[in-house]
């Protein structure tokens, strides 16, 4: 929460840092504030996400439930075995400490803090009613598994690989200066004479790619204490066998997958999960080296910069 509030302030607010170095410039904000007024809490978890954008399609025969219209789509194959997974914890977790779902009704707490979220947190939308009612285990269960998703997996997915992928401004500009010539102007024939010269002409400015690239180096960057998805850094945090066993079978599964992805990355038959330029996809790896830095891979704990 600290960390988002730091962001606030600097990074996403009007006329911060990501606003200086992108095209749409001080209407960024302001075009992510008009899309966030249609997102949907249920909607982000992965296999709604992908059925939403049409990637994907219910089918009780297939693996997760759904069957993926692009098989080799590297973020969907990883991204439904890590969301299993974590539902896999989640659901041991709710069922022993809420046995029945009048328990979860019963739970005082609990509903105080869901009302006290739905009101206050998000008053404008407390009589959606795509808002969760808490009801029932199967909603808890959902819930959570969405939480902790967006908040490691979805997270590391989309971050990570920023430093990795565009740390070559080329590769990404953020901005074009100028239109794309037309036929009969001097800027056209400079873009046959030499595309690389109108190329670099075009792309963002020179104070900007630093600012950019500088930006998006820092934000690639896992922290050398790095906890990650699977792991604990309080290994006392309950007395409870079941649920500790529970944990520890979940980061077996993570270590699991981590070893399936190596093994499809390797896999030729697989092109788009390494492509031409011999760079795996790495971003659904839930472990990353010691000591922390630019790996492009490697799922933390939760949201940690």
């Amino acid at each position: 929460m600290n960390i988002n509030a730091f962001a606030r302030q600097i990074l996403i607010n009007a006329g911060g840092v990501l606003e200086a170095t992108v095209f749409p410039a001080r209407y960024s904000m302001e075009l992510s504030s008009v899309i966030y007024k249609n997102w949907v809490f249920p909607d982000q978890a992965l296999p709604k996400d992908l059925k939403k954008r049409g990637v994907a399609v219910d089918d009780p025969e297939s693996k997760h439930g759904i069957r993926l219209l692009i098989k080799d789509y590297p973020f969907a194959v990883d991204g439904l075995e890590i969301w299993s997974a974590i539902k896999d914890w989640v659901g041991d977790y709710c069922s022993f400490y809420y046995k029945t779902d009048e328990m979860i009704q019963q739970d005082t707490e609990l509903q105080s803090w869901w009302k006290e979220l739905k009101e206050e947190g998000h008053g404008d939308k407390k009589d959606e009613p795509w808002w969760p009612k808490m009801q029932t285990r199967e909603e808890l269960i959902e819930t959570c598994t969405i939480v902790i998703w967006v908040a490691s997996a979805l997270h590391a997915a989309t971050n990570f690989g920023q430093y990795p992928y565009a740390g070559y401004l080329p590769n990404r500009p953020t901005i074009s200066r100028r239109f794309m010539p037309e036929k009969g102007t001097l800027e056209y024939d400079e873009l046959e004479a030499n595309p690389d010269k109108a190329f670099l002409k075009t792309i963002t400015a020179k104070l900007q790619t630093l600012m950019g690239i500088s930006l998006i180096e820092i934000l690639s960057r896992h922290s050398s204490d790095e906890v990650y998805l699977g792991q604990r850094d309080t290994p006392e945090w309950t007395t409870d066998a079941t649920p500790l066993k529970a944990f520890e079978e979940f980061g077996k599964r993570l270590l699991e997958i981590e070893e399936e992805i190596i093994g499809m990355n390797n896999d030729r038959q697989w092109k788009n999960r390494v492509g031409p330029v011999k760079i795996p996809y790495t971003l659904l790896y839930p472990t990353s080296e010691g000591g922390g830095g630019i790996t492009g891979k490697g799922i933390p704990n939760s949201v940690s910069i």
